[in-house]
């Protein structure tokens, strides 16, 4: 659970109102954008949060989100798993046994849509470092870029990597990179439009963006609407479909080459959102809206409750 203290900034921070207000759609820019739904930040602050959606180019954006200066408290809990590595729960001990099988089979998925064994990659949003760890270890020359400072210290702990604050984003060499890998990342930038004018000044040409991000056209978030837990405001700035994931990509001169689904995501999400729901561990329920929504993902990719994006430089 997070501090008092963590807490008491949390609701400053709104008080304040350092807060975006958007009428225009971030991605987009249409005025046409309305309210959708209203979701509650569960993991620190208990605030809840109005979801809005674009009307031209379908993505959905939590509306007054906290300012980039300001946002930081909302990470501040121990239940933050991509941050703390915490393995406390039955929830975080399954995420950290699964994360050691997919790391493997997210490293071969950047090596087939390179064709290279070994190259330069940047992974925006390390975390505690373990993807970009088992990148290096396979002979890739990587660059971990981290905005969380204590997520930073777990990498440089666990695995002796030093990550990159993100405004060093910005002077990284020009066409140096063969491949940009974004796991669960793009939905917490607030410079969205900066960070994908930058790749595709620092990508080689032809180079590849790897892009994870949930999917709330999946059949487990509209089962779970509300206390769907990819929604996770207020650090979820948006909410991709993968028509307005695809737009976007076409807006920064890329090209959606291929989808490949995130099977686990399903279950690990639908696990979430039980609790948020029912307020239990009701495994047996997750793991069964879980596999209806991959049984839905079957023949397209683009269903599943997470969605990887294989992006390439035009």
């Amino acid at each position: 659970m997070e501090s008092t203290t963590d807490f008491q900034s949390v609701k400053s921070v709104k008080n304040n109102q350092n807060h975006i207000h958007y009428q225009q759609c971030p991605l987009c820019k249409s005025t046409d954008i309305a309210y959708s739904l209203s979701a509650k930040d569960y993991t620190v602050s208990k605030e809840c949060f109005e979801v809005w959606e674009c009307n031209q180019c379908n993505v959905r954006f939590t509306q007054d989100i906290p300012d980039a200066a300001h946002i930081g408290p909302y990470y501040q809990s121990n239940a933050y798993v991509s941050h703390s590595d915490t393995q406390e729960g039955i929830i975080n001990k399954i995420y950290h046994i699964v994360r050691n099988f997919t790391l493997q089979s997210k490293r071969k998925l950047v090596e087939k849509y390179t064709g290279l064994s070994n190259g330069n990659l940047l992974d925006v949003g390390a975390g505690t470092g373990a993807f970009a760890a088992a990148m290096k270890q396979n002979g890739w020359n990587v660059t971990g870029l981290e905005p969380d400072a204590t997520a930073r210290e777990n990498a440089q702990e666990k695995h002796q990597l030093t990550l990159i604050d993100p405004q060093e984003l910005y002077s990284l060499p020009t066409a140096h990179f063969d491949a940009i890998t974004m796991w669960h990342v793009l939905e917490h930038v607030h410079d969205l439009h900066g960070y994908l004018e930058t790749y595709q000044r620092i990508l080689k040409p032809g180079g590849s963006l790897v892009i994870a991000v949930p999917n709330y056209t999946s059949l487990d978030a509209e089962k779970y609407k509300e206390t769907w837990a990819a929604y996770d405001v207020p650090r979820h700035l948006y909410h991709f479909s993968p028509k307005s994931l695809r737009l976007l990509a076409s807006q920064k001169g890329f090209t959606v080459k291929a989808y490949q689904p995130m099977w686990f995501d399903s279950f690990y999400v639908a696990m979430l959102s039980e609790q948020y729901l029912t307020g239990k561990n009701n495994l047996i329920k997750a793991v069964w809206n879980g596999f209806l929504s991959n049984l839905n993902s079957i023949t397209d990719a683009k269903n599943c409750s997470s969605v990887i994006y294989i992006i390439q430089k035009n």
